[in-house]
């Protein structure tokens, strides 16, 4: 709450001559820990003095440390974006920016047009997978050139993990009534379980290098898509515990936010592609946990609102259905849908990745792609050229065991997070399918094999076509598909069990319900004989 002084000058900065550079006119954006000017071409980010616990701007010097700690921070995504401190000083009753003596402190940004942030890309119906794979890239990008916590750091224990977890409750019971709530409950018992099961990774996650200096606020109204390029804005400079987070932690929100808006398919196309830049198959174990506490944070963001004075009726009303609408989605990441193992068979040219990548988002599925992990083994970057010949280099009869090992064995680390998995291959010989098969059976799930027919010209025009384009992660060519159609061992009649025949003409959404079936009957599982 702003007090008579503070008043004056947020007064005073709501005209437009208050600035020293042009402004029409002023739009003020509220939330609970700020006051947002926009004017002009800039932006004025203001906080509020207040102290949640968590968050503690109560005083000048701290919001004046804040301040240029978030422009610290938030250079690392956008430089061009985060252009100063500015002081608002001078006379509190005619304040002017840059006087003095200091009343409080501001972050200039760079204004970009609040159409491009992502809420409302998607709101317009307008954001789509291959702007998410740019945000997937280029915060994978992020989060491997952060800093890393060590090991004398507190960051990323599970002690430090669990307290902003319970927390969030506590805080949550504060803001709220005293009626009980058996939602909440449960929610913080589920938590606390899965913190326990899930120790020895946090603690061995710790170890190797997952806890950074991340953005810790990655949600859509924090993202924008500005002059044709992703960038992120507006990371937490005010906690370093949830700043200091594991990469899973980070991405987990954005997943959430996608979730929690009706776009699961956008939230498993951005989860895959990240993955995939990755590499970080092991985060999967962490991913539910950190959904629910993302949805608990934005939970308790609604019950601060709601503590807020000045809202009318309706603002509570719709505060209060969000809340609401949190706690289910929480309960939603608590559950395990039914699962299953997906492999492809077919020749190189046949559309492989590229119907699979689009099933995946459909099926809620992990999509593990050969031509990846097979760079990945060898410390290529996917868009490098390995310049082997066909059956030699890394395409050479030890490599191809070595890459449908590792295929193998990300199969059963995603298996054992309990999501299903496509494995993207082309699975030409029957002991590499038999393994997928066996399993499967293993794990009790049903399996599903997707069978490409395409024409044998197609599949060379194809090969020229996207040879012509360049910067595909495949190296295939037609000498290649030569050497593929002699080594190829076709689908026998055990396997055509488990067969759905994906033709130039199938429907992506139709495989997903048919898949969705078989999964749910748990169908198709056996060993291979």
């Amino acid at each position: 709450m702003a007090t008579g002084v503070e008043n004056r000058w947020l007064e005073a900065m709501r005209q437009p001559g208050f600035y020293d550079h042009p402004v029409a006119q002023v739009e003020l954006i509220e939330t609970h820990i700020s006051w947002v000017f926009l004017a002009g071409d800039f932006a004025y980010k203001v906080k509020k003095p207040v102290n949640f616990g968590f968050l503690d701007f109560s005083t000048l010097a701290k919001r004046h440390h804040f301040c240029l700690e978030e422009l610290r921070l938030n250079r690392r995504f956008a430089p061009q974006l985060y252009l100063g401190v500015k002081t608002i000083g001078g006379d509190p009753a005619s304040p002017k920016m840059g006087g003095a003596p200091v009343l409080d402190y501001a972050v200039q940004m760079r204004r970009f047009a609040q159409q491009d942030q992502l809420d409302r890309v998607l709101a317009r119906g307008c954001l789509d997978s291959q702007q998410l794979a740019s945000f997937a890239s280029m915060i994978a990008r992020v989060h491997q050139a952060a800093a890393v916590s060590d090991a004398g750091q507190p960051y990323g224990t599970p002690q430090s993990i669990i307290k902003p977890v319970i927390e969030n409750f506590s805080q949550i019971r504060s803001l709220l009534s005293a009626t009980k709530c058996h939602q909440l409950d449960e929610l913080e018992e589920w938590s606390r379980r899965s913190h326990d099961e899930l120790h020895g990774l946090l603690q061995q996650r710790k170890r190797d290098g997952f806890i950074r200096e991340c953005h810790g606020d990655l949600h859509l109204a924090n993202m924008a898509w500005d002059n044709e390029e992703p960038i992120l804005f507006d990371c937490i400079e005010f906690n370093e515990n949830l700043r200091w987070i594991d990469v899973i932690n980070d991405i987990a929100f954005l997943v959430m936010d996608l979730d929690d808006r009706g776009q699961k398919k956008l939230g498993w196309s951005f989860l895959n592609h990240y993955l995939q830049a990755t590499g970080d198959y092991q985060g999967l174990q962490l991913l539910r946990f950190y959904e629910v506490y993302r949805a608990m944070v934005r939970a308790k963001v609604n019950c601060l609102r709601l503590a807020q004075p000045g809202l009318s009726d309706a603002e509570r009303t719709q505060d209060r259905k969000l809340y609401q609408s949190y706690l289910i989605l929480a309960r939603s990441f608590t559950t395990k849908s039914a699962k299953g193992v997906i492999i492809t068979h077919g020749l190189s040219g046949s559309g492989k990745s590229t119907f699979v990548r689009k099933l995946a988002a459909s099926c809620g599925a992990i999509h593990l792609q050969s031509d990846l992990e097979r760079k990945r083994l060898h410390g290529l970057a996917a868009s490098t050229d390995s310049h082997s010949p066909p059956g030699g280099g890394i395409y050479d009869a030890r490599a191809n065991l070595a890459t449908y090992e590792r295929l193998q064995m990300l199969a059963e680390t995603v298996l054992n997070t309990g999501y299903s998995v496509i494995v993207d291959a082309a699975f030409l010989k029957k002991s590499q399918r038999d393994k997928l098969r066996d399993l499967a059976a293993d794990f009790h799930n049903p399996l599903v094999i997707l069978d490409f027919s395409v024409p044998e010209s197609e599949l060379r025009r194809r090969i020229r076509q996207r040879i012509k384009a360049g910067g595909d992660v495949s190296e295939a060519n037609e000498e290649v598909l030569n050497h593929q159609m002699i080594e190829q061992q076709p689908l026998d009649k055990n396997e055509q069990q488990f067969v759905i025949t994906i033709d130039p003409d199938t429907a992506s959404a139709e495989v997903a319900r048919c898949i969705s079936e078989r999964f749910n009957n748990n169908w198709g599982h056996c060993k291979s004989p």
